[in-house]
């Protein structure tokens, strides 16, 4: 199974962070919290990631294509003109990074990858968002329902958008919520690509009429997860982040 991670976004929030660089190439612990996503996925067996791009997307290219530099210490030798890092990466991972345009909306952006998706389900999340979240039992709870897409519901503060759910299916969908902690759309979808056909171009937002449409036609599930969740919208949540990982207890930190 493939695992999409949507990369575009803008991160205007982050401020200065974001000046140069996407937001999901903003650093926790050294890192971009890309890395972080693809470890968790990496952790669950997932070794083939889309990167779906935008804006300043080559920063992201640049660190896939130099990966071992930054990863590792090496010997360069300035005569020849080569490198051997100390260590070869351990990801055995195949990384397609796809321009999906700057200002495409979410789903406009998994509909430009569609021809990448034809051969079954596949996982998507945003590029912003880390959890310890188990993917194998998520995956089995979406075969078992047996539905075209399942949503991760996570309970994170009122300032998100709230998932109203009936039994195992989403009933409704608010992108933004005014009320108390709810259920909300915590990204780590399992999809179909036949939702793919949901979509009709670069302005739409997966949010809006595709989950809407398949809330009405009882084909979206609610995976409830209890634990940790956190997006890195805000220099705030970003310093949370950090102090997480450096305290050496960072929840999403599933792999060794």
């Amino acid at each position: 199974m493939k695992a999409v991670i949507l990369a575009g976004g803008r991160g205007s929030r982050l401020g200065e962070e974001t000046k140069l660089r996407p937001k999901p190439m903003v650093e926790i612990g050294g890192m971009p919290i890309l890395w972080h996503i693809m470890k968790i996925f990496d952790h669950f067996g997932f070794r083939e990631f889309i990167i779906c791009h935008g804006l300043q997307g080559y920063v992201i290219k640049e660190f896939f294509g130099n990966y071992s530099l930054h990863i590792s210490d090496g010997v360069f030798r300035l005569g020849s003109g080569s490198y051997r890092p100390a260590q070869p990466p351990s990801e055995a991972w195949k990384v397609q990074v796809l321009d999906t345009g700057i200002d495409t909306m979410t789903g406009g952006r998994l509909k430009r990858i569609q021809r990448f998706l034809e051969d079954g389900d596949f996982c998507m999340t945003y590029g912003d968002g880390l959890a310890n979240i188990d993917i194998t039992k998520l995956i089995k709870f979406h075969k078992d329902q047996g539905t075209l897409a399942t949503v991760t519901a996570v309970r994170p503060p009122a300032r998100f958008g709230a998932l109203s759910l009936n039994g195992d299916k989403v009933a409704a969908f608010e992108e933004h919520s005014v009320g108390e902690s709810g259920w909300i759309n915590g990204g780590f979808f399992i999809l179909s690509p036949r939702v793919l056909d949901y979509i009709d171009g670069d302005d739409i937002s997966w949010e809006v009429d595709p989950m809407a449409r398949l809330v009405r036609e009882g084909q979206l599930s609610a995976y409830r997860h209890e634990g940790f969740w956190m997006p890195m919208d805000t220099p705030r949540d970003k310093a949370k982040l950090e102090s997480l990982w450096a305290s050496g207890r960072a929840p999403w930190k599933v792999w060794p």
